[in-house]
């Protein structure tokens, strides 16, 4: 089953409903996609997440209090890692494979901290470290971008995810279009409050005292377009340098989005890394 096919599912964690969707193989440990600012179920890439989906089974949520999920959204990364562990543990996991962009891979290195033994293998893409350089200023870089597609009636991610270049605007180009493939059952769109809760999380993100990488044991890929206006692609080479024997993929001509930009490159480079 595709993923612009997969059910809508939900679980209730103690007390709040969480949605998903649940996909690919049966067997081997399960793969979580954890999302960017104002993602819901059907922000994840299709390519992407069908690519994973022939060898993994693939675990894509919703946050709290965005989409399809209930509650209110947290505004701390600390909550929104608890929350992911919380919801593994309900679907009956007790070893992950794990792949956060963006937002989702702040709260990706926090669940690695936070429970050790969870993660087998961690995937890290678009993010940046606690502390990081210009994290606490996502939303000074984004609104403007945000106010230029609003007037120019182009979506956002456009000018976010991707360079100016005729490279980028192509990938932009093609990467919404997949986005709109799902044409049943859609995700709800987030709401303007969730928006600025999740983004008053990264900025607290952003200002955090730095973790200590070098206690994150496991094996971790990282990847990034090589001028990520949003999570600047310094963060990625910081990450790299910070986690013993991790992986660095820097994609060229790319931005935020570079593995979707990327995503012929980086399915076989992440199903490689997963089955390493």
């Amino acid at each position: 089953m595709p993923y612009i096919d997969a059910p809508n599912l939900s679980i209730d964690v103690d007390g709040t409903a969480f949605a998903y969707r649940d996909l690919g193989p049966r067997d081997g440990v399960p793969l979580v996609l954890l999302n960017h600012w104002g993602a819901v179920l059907d922000n994840f890439d299709p390519r992407i997440v069908d690519g994973l989906a022939r060898r993994h089974r693939i675990i894509a949520i919703d946050y709290r209090g965005i989409g399809a999920s209930g509650g209110t959204a947290p505004v701390t990364i600390d909550a929104m890692a608890r929350d992911a562990i919380a919801l593994v543990h309900a679907l009956g996991f007790e070893k992950i494979d794990l792949l956060g962009f963006s937002l989702g891979g702040f709260v990706a290195q926090d669940i690695v901290l936070k429970v050790p033994g969870l993660v087998r293998r961690l995937i890290l893409t678009g993010t940046g470290p606690a502390g990081g350089t210009g994290i606490e200023r996502v939303g000074a870089v984004s609104w403007p971008l945000i106010v230029k597609g609003l007037l120019t009636l182009r979506d956002p991610k456009t000018f976010l995810f991707f360079t100016s270049t005729g490279n980028g605007r192509q990938a932009a180009k093609a990467f919404l279009e997949r986005l709109k493939e799902r044409k049943a059952d859609r995700d709800k769109g987030p709401t303007p409050p969730t928006f600025l809760r999740q983004l008053k999380a990264i900025k607290a993100w952003g200002r955090q005292v730095p973790q200590d990488l070098g206690g994150i044991r496991i094996p971790v890929l990282i990847a990034n377009g090589d001028n990520d206006i949003m999570v600047p692609t310094v963060n990625s080479h910081d990450m790299a340098r910070r986690i013993p024997g991790s992986q660095l993929v820097i994609y060229k001509d790319a931005g935020h989005g570079g593995i979707f930009q990327y995503h012929g490159e980086f399915v076989p480079k992440a199903l490689a890394f997963l089955n390493d």
